[in-house]
């Protein structure tokens, strides 16, 4: 049987998914970035050991590493509407959660996935950073958060970089998920247009295409970044 593949549809379904290219990249880049606060937090918390906290801290970890991501969406999406809607009527609240948005679910979902990646990438990068510079820094009067500010961080985040782009890159591919819970990302989108034309095929192939120039680009911005950050490499700045 020939296959004969409808290039017409296939820029039709590629000129409806970059439609839904925003609510992507709001997919990916916001998580990458609140992800990242809670990494340095966790990854501190851990470092130095604070008292009953590091331990949580340890089972976020392993929890959120050893699951994956299409559960995290699922627990927070029947959970935190649980955990509103109590505490709407323990504080006599007017709202419930169904003021919620969707959003918000796979805002924190991802968040606390990422979240534990990036601690201990964090955490690896930080660790990398010889010990002596850290004491150099000490001898010049500098305290220890102008110290891991001026020196630690930008190496640590120059020997981080790489694997922070396989997690962006993740997040991106894992925004494909959101349509689990009826979010109409690029994968929803491609979805909705190949059910209705019954041709999945080329559906398909336009949303690959889009997810692969979108890696590409990050790897691309990356690299520049790599290069910024290569004049942390030796020692930091004053």
């Amino acid at each position: 049987m020939d296959m004969q593949i409808d290039f017409s549809f296939m820029l039709e379904a590629f000129l409806a998914m970059l439609g839904a290219l925003p609510l992507t990249l709001v997919i990916s880049i916001v998580p990458l970035f609140t992800g990242f606060i809670v990494g340095i937090v966790v990854a501190f918390v851990r470092m130095y050991k604070v008292p009953y906290v590091h331990r949580l801290a340890q089972l976020y970890v392993s929890f959120f590493r050893g699951t994956p991501l299409l559960l995290h969406i699922m627990l927070v999406y029947f959970a935190l509407p649980m955990i509103f809607d109590a505490l709407a009527v323990k504080y006599g609240w007017s709202v419930r959660s169904s003021v919620i948005p969707l959003m918000m679910f796979i805002f924190v979902a991802f968040t606390l996935n990422i979240g534990a990646y990036m601690s201990e990438t964090i955490r690896s990068g930080i660790l990398s950073v010889s010990r002596g510079q850290l004491e150099a820094a000490y001898s010049v009067g500098m305290t220890t958060p102008q110290a891991m500010r001026r020196i630690v961080l930008p190496q640590a985040m120059m020997a981080s970089l790489p694997n922070l782009l396989s997690k962006f890159v993740g997040l991106l591919h894992g925004s494909s998920l959101a349509f689990t819970i009826s979010l109409q990302e690029i994968n929803g989108t491609a979805h909705i247009a190949a059910m209705r034309n019954w041709k999945y095929l080329e559906a398909f192939i336009a949303a690959a295409l889009i997810y692969w120039v979108l890696t590409i680009i990050a790897e691309n911005v990356s690299g520049l970044l790599e290069r910024r950050l290569q004049v942390y490499n030796k020692g930091g700045v004053a």
